[in-house]
C-alpha cells in the first residue's frame, strides 16, 4: 500500500512516488522557485511558438542531425490541438500553441543536455469536438474517424522512422479520440513501443485548485475562462486583448453535481464528455466562445500548473528513457502477438542493414 504526503491544505495528499513528491515540490514552491524552474525550460520563450524555427521540430531540423539526435532520445511528442473559438479577447489556435510550447520548453530543457526530445508538428490544428460545440464560428469540427485515422497514420510513420516512443500532449475536449487512436493503433499493427496520451492540464490537476481548496485561482478552469486566459497571457500575451474578455455562465438544463469540469475538480460521478443534453449547445448558452471569467485572468497564475506540467514530462521521458534506453523498446512477447521473429527487421534502425520498412509488414485486422 502506498504511502501519502501531507501538505498543509488538509484534504489534499499526494502519493509517496516520484511523481508525488513532484507535484509536492511545485504544490509548496514559492514564485521566486517557479520562475526559475520556468526558466530552465525556457518559459515564456522570447520568440514565441517555434513551428517555424529550424532544429525545433522533425520536420524542421536538417536529416542527419535528426538521426544522430535520435540515437540520444527517441521520445517523440506529438502535441494536438484545435482550432476553437476562445471569446473575443484571444484567438482560436490556443489550444494548439499551449501543447506545442510545452512541448517546445521540454525540447529545450533536454537539448541543453545534448540529448534533444524530438517533436512532430501538431497533426490536428484543427480538432475533434464534442456534440454541444456544434455551430460555433470559429470552431472547426473535424469528424472523429477521420482524425482518429490521421494520428493513427502519424504514429506509424513515426514508428517507422525510429520515434517508438511516443507522447501525444492534449489540450483539448477531444480525449476520447485521442484515447480510440492509441488503442486502435496498438491492436491493428501491435508494433512495440511505448504509447501515452497525456492530458496535460488533468495531469496537473492539483495545480488548479481554487482558493477555497488552498489554491490561487478564484474560479474552475472550464473553457477560455481566468484559467486558459492566465496560460495565454504568461505564453503569448500577444495574443490576448484584456480588453474584449467577458464573463459568462453556462446554461444547465438539469440540476447540477452529476458532470465533472474540465480537471475533474469535484470529483462527481462523470466526466463532462460522458453526457448531452444535460446543459445548453454552447451556442445557445455561451455564445461568446467563453465559459466562465476570463477577466480574472494573471500570466502568474499560470506559473505553478506550467512549471508541474514541465517537470512531470521531464520525469517521465527521463524514466522511460532508463527502463528502455534509445533504440530499445519492450519485448515482442510482452507487447504483442506478433511472431517476434517477423517483428525482427521491422525493429532494426531504419535504412540499418537488414531493417525492413512497417509499411510492408500486414497490419491485424481491425478490432
Amino acid at each position: 500500500m502506498s504511502n501519502w504526503l501531507a501538505t498543509t491544505q488538509p484534504d489534499l495528499y499526494f502519493e509517496d512516488t516520484p511523481v508525488g513528491r513532484m507535484k509536492k515540490e511545485i504544490w509548496e514552491a514559492d514564485e521566486a522557485r517557479l520562475d526559475a524552474i520556468l526558466a530552465e525550460y525556457g518559459i515564456p520563450a522570447p520568440g514565441g511558438c517555434e513551428w517555424a524555427k529550424p532544429g525545433s521540430y522533425i520536420q524542421t531540423t536538417i536529416r542527419w542531425q535528426l538521426e544522430e539526435q535520435r540515437r540520444k532520445n527517441d521520445v517523440v511528442i506529438i502535441p494536438v490541438g484545435s482550432t476553437e473559438l476562445h471569446g473575443a479577447h484571444t484567438v482560436s489556435a490556443m489550444d494548439t500553441l499551449f501543447v506545442s510550447m510545452i512541448a517546445e520548453g521540454v525540447r529545450r530543457y533536454f537539448a541543453r543536455q545534448g540529448r534533444p526530445v524530438a517533436l512532430a508538428l501538431p497533426p490536428l490544428m484543427y480538432g475533434s469536438h464534442p456534440a454541444h460545440h456544434i455551430g460555433m464560428p470559429g470552431t472547426i469540427i473535424v469528424r472523429e474517424n477521420v482524425a482518429r485515422e490521421l494520428l493513427i497514420d502519424v504514429m506509424l510513420g513515426l514508428w517507422n522512422d525510429g520515434f517508438r516512443k511516443q507522447i501525444i500532449l492534449n489540450n483539448h475536449g477531444q480525449l476520447w479520440v485521442l484515447e480510440s487512436a492509441l488503442q486502435q493503433f496498438v491492436k491493428r499493427y501491435q508494433l512495440p513501443g511505448i504509447y501515452r496520451v497525456i492530458d496535460w492540464h488533468r495531469a496537473v490537476r492539483e495545480m488548479w485548485r481554487t482558493k477555497d481548496r488552498g489554491g490561487e485561482w478564484e474560479t474552475n478552469f472550464i473553457h477560455a475562462d481566468e484559467a486558459e486566459t492566465s496560460v495565454g497571457l504568461l505564453l503569448f500575451p500577444e495574443m490576448v486583448d484584456m480588453s474584449r474578455a467577458v464573463e459568462t455562465e453556462p446554461k444547465a438544463l438539469l440540476p447540477g453535481g452529476h458532470m465533472d469540469t474540465a480537471v475533474d475538480a469535484f470529483g462527481r460521478p462523470s466526466r463532462w464528455s460522458e453526457s448531452e443534453g444535460h446543459a445548453a449547445f454552447e451556442i445557445s448558452g455561451t455564445p461568446e466562445g467563453v465559459v466562465g471569467k476570463p477577466t480574472l485572468g494573471e500570466a502568474r497564475k499560470a506559473k505553478r500548473p506550467l512549471a508541474a506540467i514541465l517537470r512531470y514530462l521531464t520525469l517521465l521521458i527521463e524514466e522511460w528513457l532508463e527502463a528502455f534506453p534509445p533504440g530499445k523498446v519492450p519485448a515482442t512477447t510482452d507487447v504483442s502477438l506478433r511472431d517476434p521473429q517477423e517483428l525482427e527487421p521491422y525493429l532494426r534502425e531504419p535504412m540499418s542493414p537488414g531493417w525492413k520498412s512497417v509499411y510492408g509488414l500486414p497490419p491485424i485486422l481491425d478490432l
